[in-house]
């Protein structure tokens, strides 16, 4: 049994004052410190997410002419028209300052393509392209995974279902993750849906002593 800690999009953009704030967003970082500290204790590898989209991204509300927050359809897929977010090389694309971001092995990069939106880690949205997420887990020989970040209702909840999907078991370190809840359920029904995928959801004590 290896395990691996996947830290997703803790970026500028996502926390207080950022471009797509989640509320308490900067509170996940605190949390993804110290475990990264047990990580580093236990010589588990460390590795983040990071949303990285061009200026031209077509998820942004303003390259498709619709409202921020509300609901279309882009390449067939149903869409939330988001406001302008972490573009690649902007501060608000990068990690948060506060998060030790000197333990990372590895960043896998998503939203590159301008035409799908990727809130998984693994893959983009319409599951057409896939990040290098899997091929390097199995390279390291990776089979458990923990999870955390931003956004719960998004980006975490489609990385876990992925990893699930994909075989890795998959535990969820709850207080670590914080959502954008367009309504306000949302993320409590991302965890039910996580959980009931077979993804455990753990406290990070619980995540520390295991």
């Amino acid at each position: 049994m290896k395990t691996a800690l996947l830290l997703i999009d803790l970026q500028n953009d996502f926390c207080p004052g950022g471009a797509l704030a989640v509320a308490e967003g900067d509170q996940t970082i605190a949390i993804a410190n110290q475990a990264i500290e047990a990580c580093l204790a236990r010589q588990e590898a460390v590795i983040a997410s990071q949303d990285w989209h061009p200026a031209n991204h077509r998820s942004f509300a303003v390259n498709s002419h619709a409202q921020p927050g509300t609901l279309g359809e882009l390449e067939g897929l149903p869409q939330v028209w988001w406001p302008i977010h972490c573009v690649q090389g902007t501060s608000g694309a990068a990690f948060h300052p506060q998060l030790k971001q000197q333990a990372l092995a590895a960043v896998f990069r998503k939203g590159e393509n301008p035409n799908i939106d990727s809130y998984s880690a693994f893959f983009d949205n319409g599951r057409r392209t896939q990040t290098a997420l899997d091929n390097w887990l199995k390279s390291q020989g990776i089979t458990h995974l923990a999870v955390m970040g931003l956004a719960t209702d998004y980006c975490v909840k489609f990385s876990v279902l992925d990893a699930l999907h994909l075989g890795y078991h998959t535990m969820v370190i709850t207080e670590g993750c914080r959502g954008v809840n367009l309504q306000p359920e949302d993320s409590q029904q991302a965890l039910l849906a996580m959980q009931q995928a077979g993804a455990q959801l753990v406290t990070l004590s619980q995540f520390i002593q295991r």
